[in-house]
């Protein structure tokens, strides 16, 4: 009874996902009904057997055992069905969890996304998801079983014999009480022992792309040490789990026996009495017998309830996180943009308190580059973000061809607007997969962008070409090469509005001149903004733009600012002083 009782985790909410799959649930619930069934026959049939065999009626044993070797055959047979049948439904619902909280991960605004661990979000989806199923299917498959079969054995104990019956009833609330009051603490103990796992998955997550890192500094001593303290306190919160689970079990066994016996001295004075027969008491002991099993049974699939709950109230906290605002239900579609951007009193604030871009007004004509340059924090990364329409503005508007941002649906505007990031990330896959990044292109169209990118003839020398493998992380290419891979990436399906973070510091001369030409090529012809780092970029753009603190301090071309003097000038002597001396 205790385990019907409604969790704030709330299994029942996954009470809908089984809906699908009625039919399958259906023929495993009459197997079910097949299998607890039985326990009934099977206790009559022993209440027979036990006198038969000291009348000495070989015949009649015989029959009775046959009778008992065929109520068994087709209990088994049942079982195997009820089994195999709902296994079915409870992992078709456990991948449906993970399908939908993974496509709500996908629609987690990416200021709250950034705050969480990967190594903690990707227990959750594995190891959580795989204890609810397991929860689901025992649930189904065998802790509803064991309840018919409580409830079925104890009514025929009922009908047997209802004083002796009620006798036992007195102590079955003992029992529930026991088993709830162990399962709270399991949950508790559980929670915080998953916590410690997740813990544990972020420290390995950041220790492993981090060992190079570790190495150089000599800090192998310290990162181990940190990691014994986390797998030292994951032992402990699990020893708790543990400990509560082996308490239990003997608590709860000693009062089976307790009641096993009161029934035999109680059953031994009815008789005496004459009250109940041999055969009355035969059966009587058979189904208390028969009632053990599906109390072990519900006790320990309570326990594993409990550990499924924590581990599904886990899951549950993802669907808390803020989501991305929804597309306009009156959402204007977007035809083939000529690329003209303006920005008109534009102000944003990711605590709106606190405004990062303060009453930004800007015009970059389709075909124009506009580079950026201030001091970092000054609001740069936040515009692009606004214009990927990641955040919404909260004061002014973004018109691209004169078409306000919030009234276009934003895969559709991501799809014009293309990002060459400062930090290249790549998916494991081919080169030409790595380009496709999960768009429909044809491999001319491929072959294209990477042209553009002046990425096909390093492409081409490599031994498989564009089927060439990209190990995670895009390690068995060098940085040029994988910048190159992300400027094709970017210009495939032709954006009006291409958005660079231009790093290429880390380059030597000949990558960076490599990487220069494919960004010259894939520039040409469409609107760029440029988050400015070297002044060669700079001295190319139509127009500058120099940010600080969220509000444009100057713009202009080049030249024309540099004998303004200001802000500006300031910058380039310090930030591209190298280049100029090169220069």
């Amino acid at each position: 009874a205790a385990m019907l009782t409604p969790s704030q985790a709330g299994f029942r909410r996954l009470l809908p996902l089984l809906r699908p799959h009625l039919r399958q649930l259906l023929m495993g619930a009459i197997c079910m009904v097949i299998y607890v069934l039985s326990f009934p026959l099977l206790v009559q049939l022993a209440g027979q057997l036990f006198p038969a065999l000291g009348s000495r009626d070989l015949n009649q044993v015989l029959q009775l055992i046959g009778q008992g070797v065929l109520i068994f055959a087709v209990q088994k047979v049942a079982q195997f069905g009820q089994d195999s049948l709902l296994a079915g439904p409870a992992l078709q619902v456990s991948q449906r969890l993970r399908r939908d909280l993974f496509s709500t991960l996908q629609t987690v605004e990416l200021g709250a996304l950034e705050k969480l661990s990967a190594g903690d979000l990707t227990y959750r989806l594995t190891e959580d998801a795989d204890r609810v199923s397991e929860v689901l299917y025992k649930t189904i498959h065998d802790t509803v079983p064991s309840v018919l079969q409580l409830l079925v054995v104890l009514g025929t104990m009922l009908w047997l014999d209802w004083k002796l019956t009620l006798a036992i009833l007195l102590l079955a609330p003992l029992i529930v009480w026991l088993i709830s009051i162990f399962g709270a603490r399991v949950m508790v103990a559980t929670e915080r022992s998953q916590k410690k796992v997740s813990e544990l998955a972020g420290l390995l997550g950041e220790a492993i792309e981090g060992l190079p890192l570790v190495r150089a500094f000599a800090a192998e001593p310290w990162l181990q040490d940190r990691f014994e303290q986390e797998i030292d306190q994951h032992r402990r919160a699990r020893h708790r789990t543990y400990s509560l689970i082996a308490l239990q079990h003997p608590v709860v066994g000693i009062i089976e026996v307790v009641g096993l016996f009161a029934v035999l001295a109680l059953g031994a004075a009815r008789i005496q009495t004459g009250d109940l027969d041999i055969a009355g008491l035969s059966s009587y002991l058979t189904g208390l017998i028969v009632l053990i099993d599906p109390i072990a049974h519900v006790t320990n699939n309570f326990n594993e309830f409990q550990q499924g709950q924590a581990s599904l109230r886990r899951l549950r906290q993802i669907e808390r996180e803020p989501q991305e605002p929804a597309d306009p239900l009156d959402a204007v579609p977007l035809g083939t943009l000529r690329g003209d951007l303006a920005l008109e009193g534009v102000s944003f604030g990711y605590d709106p308190s606190q405004p990062v871009l303060q009453k930004l007004d800007l015009q970059v004509q389709a075909g124009e580059v506009l580079a950026l340059v201030g001091p970092s924090g000054a609001g740069k990364s936040t515009l692009f973000s606004l214009l990927l329409r990641f955040n919404t503005v909260q004061n002014g508007r973004i018109l691209l061809d004169g078409c306000d941002l919030s009234r276009l649906r934003a895969r559709e505007l991501r799809r014009q607007v293309a990002l060459v990031p400062q930090r290249t990330t790549v998916f494991s896959g081919t080169i030409a997969e790595a380009i496709r990044f999960g768009r429909q292109a044809s491999d001319a169209e491929v072959i294209e962008a990477a042209h553009l990118a002046n990425a096909d003839a390093f492409i081409r020398s490599l031994p498989d070409g564009y089927a060439t493998q990209l190990e995670e992380r895009g390690t068995n290419v060098s940085g040029g090469q994988l910048q190159r891979i992300a400027i094709a990436r970017a210009v495939l399906g032709n954006p009006a509005l291409l958005l660079l973070d231009e790093a290429t510091s880390a380059l030597d001369a000949e990558a960076e001149a490599a990487v220069q030409l494919g960004l010259r090529q894939a520039m040409a012809g469409r609107t760029v903004l440029v988050i400015a780092h070297r002044l060669a970029t700079v001295q190319e753009a139509d127009q500058i733009v120099v940010l600080e603190k969220g509000s444009i301090v100057d713009r202009g071309s080049h030249d024309s600012l540099m004998q303004r003097g200001g802000r500006y000038r300031e910058l380039c002597e310090r930030q591209f002083i190298r280049d100029l001396q090169n220069g």
